[in-house]
């Protein structure tokens, strides 16, 4: 069955008449789920199946924001409190091995919190590489700040999701480090050289251009496109992300509803579609906002639709998972970095 290139979020812990509605007439090609959507382990794996009943598609992806720290959907006291990134870049600074290993185990549990609710994509791994002066945004949900121990770091995060049946999204391609604001709510706009950003914010991303998924940011790069924000720019789609970077995954947008895009719903979906994302993500469950969404995005086909495949294709079935002992080490992993940072 075709589907709409647009992936939208719900209003609440279970679908109202008019959103299975929505779903059944306008067949978003996936979902993604926010704390609003969130009351207990039962309650979410009901509106999983709920939304891919909507849908028609059992295998609809169904994505979340599952980080750790200051970003996790899931939380106490139905799922455990996760590490924030920056716990990852300390266990590197003193051993890499750990590093990755500490990356890779969370990552892995992480997974199994997903699988266990039908939750199969989660917006991890993060490349982005902050900058003294950047908005605190990003802080400590980086890997660290120098793009080769970023890149490792979010590898590492990626074959534990893998691993786990989940899939990764690469976010905020081609980077949020230097951003100056909160794309949530006001537009940044970086002006640093081309060449230092290649060396820097884009060498982050390159060595991940094989991952599936990844997210844009809402950033402009005046050296680049000094009149739009990578998510609505063409110049940065094909010269930067699909060019220097090499990305030949699925492109989605970043949450088409922040205030760091401009326009009406509608224009800025339109935008996005023009410059050549696959895929259009609407958060905030918000149906009238849903509907001039769905007024803008095409039927996902061609190359689009070929890259949609290719990433609901390479999920892999889960490992086998000791959970007690994964849980066991990364704590004491966690609780090293701690000590070091203390």
């Amino acid at each position: 069955m075709s589907t709409r290139a647009f992936i939208t979020g719900v209003s609440g812990p279970e679908l109202t008449a008019e959103e299975r509605a929505f779903i059944r007439a306008e067949r978003p090609w996936g979902f993604i789920l926010f704390k609003r959507n969130v009351v207990t382990p039962g309650q979410v794996a009901a509106l999983v199946g709920e939304l891919r009943n909507a849908a028609g598609a059992p295998d609809a992806p169904v994505l979340i924001d599952q980080e750790g720290g200051r970003v996790q959907r899931l939380g106490p006291p139905h799922w455990p409190v996760y590490p924030p990134g920056a716990v990852f870049s300390t266990l590197y600074d003193i051993d890499s091995a750990l590093g990755l290993t500490a990356a890779r185990l969370s990552a892995r549990l992480i997974a199994a919190d997903l699988l266990d609710l039908g939750i199969t994509v989660d917006c991890l791994p993060l490349a982005d590489v902050p900058v003294a002066g950047a908005d605190a945004v990003i802080g400590n949900r980086a890997y660290g700040t120098e793009p080769g121990k970023v890149a490792a770091i979010a590898r590492a995060v990626t074959e534990g999701l893998e691993q786990g049946g989940v899939l990764p999204v690469l976010k905020h391609i081609p980077g949020h480090g230097r951003a100056t604001a909160d794309t949530h709510f006001k537009l940044p706009t970086v002006d640093t050289s081309r060449d230092e950003l290649m060396r820097t914010d884009f060498a982050a991303f390159k060595p991940l251009s094989d991952l599936p998924m990844a997210m844009t940011a809402h950033v402009v790069f005046s050296a680049v496109d000094p009149a739009h924000p990578a998510t609505t720019s063409a110049t940065m789609i094909e010269q930067v992300i699909r060019g220097a970077i090499g990305f030949q995954g699925l492109l989605m947008s970043d949450d088409v509803s922040m205030n760091a895009l401009a326009g009406t719903i509608a224009e800025r979906t339109r935008a996005i579609v023009s410059a050549g994302c696959d895929m259009v993500l609407h958060c905030n469950g918000n149906i009238d906002e849903m509907r001039d969404v769905v007024s803008q995005t095409p039927e996902l086909t061609g190359k689009a639709l070929e890259r949609a495949n290719r990433a609901l294709a390479g999920r892999k079935a889960p490992q086998p998972l000791d959970r007690v002992a994964a849980r066991t080490e990364v704590d004491a992993l966690i609780a090293r970095a701690n000590t070091a940072t203390a």
